[in-house]
């Protein structure tokens, strides 16, 4: 369908405010710095039960800022979503998605672990992987000293967010980590080739754009050919996967690879739950109220989390 006035006019705003990455900005310091310069939005904080800021010393030598969200009203032990924030693993932090994980922590019921995973090009793949990993890991181990319950636990993430949820869930099935209850994969960042007729349809002019994208999978993968199957879910086994909740949009460059990776886990008999919204963009189920389309996505995801957590079989998460 086509985009609204109104999705067009934000998507132009986004478009103008954010840095031409892979063109005119090269440089990932210099897209920081561009970024950070732009007014914080004048919101005021959404209230939650308790907000706790803290390190996860990893066994890889890293340690990782995490920021622990209560939610409103919640009973122990919560259910526990670790969220990765997208930014092509390259931007982005705990401040820049701290709205939508309070928001999805009261919605959700959940106690939410946000992940300040480490970013490309100092750090390249595996490195991001291997932060949101060991988060997972601790959380399996410590979360209950938080009132959360190792029992029921779901990956989340955005954008390079998302690729990191779902990898996490690779890894965790691989290594023996934690038992994941369910992944929520909003637009994930899936597959550094680039293959999808999104790319070509949704190439330019719908705020993330294919020379984005290209940028954002050099600065992570560096020398490495993109083929690990921890920087490319799309080409692991899917067999044994926690179901799946995954949400696309129809004018974003990412829409044909998440919607592959749905396919290629209902092939696989994993249980997947898969939303394009019609005449939406990259990155709007973070953008706060700015879209109506933004509440009806983040509901239909929220309440996929409780009922993956209340064990409701009768539907996918």
């Amino acid at each position: 369908m086509a985009m609204t006035p109104r999705t067009r006019a934000v998507v132009e705003a986004a478009t103008a405010a954010f840095p031409k990455l892979g063109t005119e900005v090269l440089d990932a310091a210099e897209a920081r710095r561009q970024l950070a310069a732009r007014p914080p939005a004048p919101i005021d904080p959404i209230p939650v039960g308790a907000v706790h800021d803290s390190i996860v010393s990893a066994p890889h030598g890293a340690d990782i800022p995490v920021r622990i969200y209560t939610p409103r009203g919640g009973t122990e032990p919560l259910p526990v979503v670790m969220f990765c924030h997208g930014g092509g693993f390259v931007i982005c932090s705990l401040d820049s998605h701290d709205q939508f994980c309070r928001t999805m922590s009261n919605e959700s019921g959940a106690l939410v672990v946000s992940v300040d995973y480490r970013r490309a090009p100092e750090h390249r793949f595996p490195a991001a992987a291997q932060d949101a990993y060991a988060v997972l890991c601790w959380i399996g181990a410590a979360v209950a000293q938080y009132g959360g319950d190792p029992s029921r636990i779901a990956v989340a993430g955005d954008s390079a967010g998302g690729n990191l949820a779902a990898v996490s869930a690779l890894m965790a099935r691989d290594l023996g980590g934690p038992a994941v209850t369910a992944q929520l994969l909003m637009y994930p960042m899936l597959d550094p080739t680039r293959a999808g007729a999104s790319y070509r349809d949704n190439a330019q002019g719908y705020f993330v754009t294919d020379d984005h994208l290209r940028w954002y999978w050099e600065q992570y993968l560096g020398d490495a050919d993109g083929t690990d199957p921890y920087a490319a879910p799309l080409l692991a086994d899917p067999a044994g996967l926690p179901p799946a909740h995954i949400a696309t949009a129809e004018y974003d460059p990412l829409r044909d690879e998440g919607e592959a990776y749905g396919a290629h886990l209902a092939a696989a008999g994993v249980p997947v739950d898969v939303h394009r919204y019609e005449g939406m963009f990259h990155g709007f189920m973070t953008m706060g109220d700015v879209l109506p389309e933004t509440a009806t996505a983040n509901e239909t995801a929220f309440a996929a989390l409780r009922r993956a957590f209340a064990g409701d079989e009768r539907s996918t998460p």
